[in-house]
Parts: C-alpha cells; sequence; structure tokens
C-alpha cells in the first residue's frame, strides 16, 4: 500500500490507481490448492495486498495456513495481513493486521506490533470512526458494506458518498469492502476507493482466481 497517514501520501488529483486488495476465503480445506490458486491470482496482475481471514478454525490451522500462504505472497513482494489477531500477526511474520471494531483495539494492536506494521482499521459507514482511526494513525481505513454479501454478515451498508467525502478530507488510504465484482466495481473507483477489498468474486469466479484479477484489472482501469 503506497500513501501514507501523516501527510504524505498523493494529493487528490495526483491519487494513485485503486489496487486490489485480496482476503482469503474463511474456510481452506486444501491448503497446498488454495496456495496454487493464491500464486495465479497473484501473477495475474497488480495485487495491493493479502488478508488472512479464516473464520471458525483452532490458531494451529490459521499458523499453518499462513506459514504457507507467507511464502506464496512474500515471494512475489505482496504483503500479508492478519484479521483480527495482532497476537498472530506477530508470531507468524505477518505484515501487519487488520482490526475490526469488536476486535483488539487500534492502540493495543500498534503496541504489539510496533510503528512497521501495517495496521488498517474497519469502520463501516462511521465518518467519526475513521476520523478517529486515521488520527491514531492507522495505515488505512475501511469502509463498507457497499454491496450485499455472502463472505460475512453485514449489518451496515456504506454509501458510496463516504468515499467521496474521504478523499476530500483526509490523505490515510480507505479501502471498500462488501460485495464487489468487477462488474459493479466502477462506481467505488470514481468515488476514490484506493482499494478494493475482495473475497468470492477472485476464488469463486468461474474462469479462476487469475481471470478474475484481471477482469478487475480491467474494470478499474475503465473506471
Amino acid at each position: 500500500m503506497t500513501d501514507a497517514p501523516d501527510g504524505t501520501g498523493a494529493a487528490l488529483d495526483e491519487r494513485a490507481p485503486t489496487q486490489l486488495y485480496l482476503i482469503t476465503p474463511p474456510r481452506i480445506d486444501d491448503l497446498d490448492g488454495f496456495a496454487d490458486r493464491l500464486a495465479e491470482a497473484l501473477d495475474a496482475g497488480p495485487v495491493a495486498c493479502l488478508q488472512i481471514r479464516l473464520k471458525d478454525v483452532d490458531d494451529d490451522t490459521v499458523r499453518r495456513a499462513t506459514e504457507r500462504l507467507l511464502t506464496v505472497a512474500h515471494a512475489r513482494e505482496v504483503p500479508v495481513l492478519m484479521n483480527d489477531r495482532p497476537d498472530l500477526a506477530q508470531e507468524t511474520g505477518c505484515d501487519g493486521v487488520h482490526v475490526g471494531q469488536e476486535d483488539t483495539p487500534y492502540a493495543e494492536a500498534r503496541r504489539l506490533l510496533g510503528g512497521r506494521a501495517m495496521i488498517g482499521v474497519t469502520c463501516k459507514a462511521s465518518r467519526h470512526l475513521a476520523m478517529e482511526a486515521a488520527e491514531a494513525g492507522a495505515d488505512y481505513v475501511a469502509f463498507g458494506a457497499f454491496f450485499a454479501t455472502g463472505t460475512k454478515d453485514a449489518t451496515t451498508r456504506a454509501p458510496l458518498e463516504i468515499l467521496e467525502w474521504w478523499q476530500d478530507i483526509a490523505l490515510t488510504p480507505c479501502v471498500a469492502i462488501g460485495g464487489i465484482t468487477p462488474e459493479n466495481c466502477g462506481p467505488l473507483v470514481a468515488a476514490g476507493a484506493d482499494f478494493l477489498a475482495v473475497v468470492g468474486s477472485v476464488w469463486n469466479h468461474p474462469q479462476g482466481p487469475g481471470a478474475a484479477v484481471r477482469a478487475f484489472e480491467k474494470a478499474m482501469a475503465g473506471a
């Protein structure tokens, strides 16, 4: 991720192109097979980072998956974030962590991981939470859900206007999440999303994850 929260990011009229932010599916049954699919996705086009987000599994399963997927991502110079768990992020050598509003507080995650780690914060559709996170030093804020999603229970829908507002008032990058596909991502790009967080639209693409990444790249370039 390129822009910084401390005022060193690009000005609005020089904003870097929107990039993909990959999130793993919540369950991975065939780790070696998924590692191959991840490599296919990362080799197909630019990807800003990978978030490991496994749900309803024990810590050892997360550790094994992270060890395997870190190798794939780091070989391609793609940073890896852990969802929710700064302790496991530190233990497994991840580049940072993504925390939600009900997870480890940002300040505690920063204390555990240090100043060099990448830490992002879920802000749903709250301008107040986003401003708080940015002022605290978060590397990015995440808004959503923008569309219906089957990946998680989205209790909040975010309006496009929140991306436009954020680009007007902040330099901290913003991530859009929630049901994003190559077909519907154009308005998010136009509204100012720095990153598009995607899950099912990549891993469930009928032509495979590589085709999905290429479709997103084409869609984002044409937005």
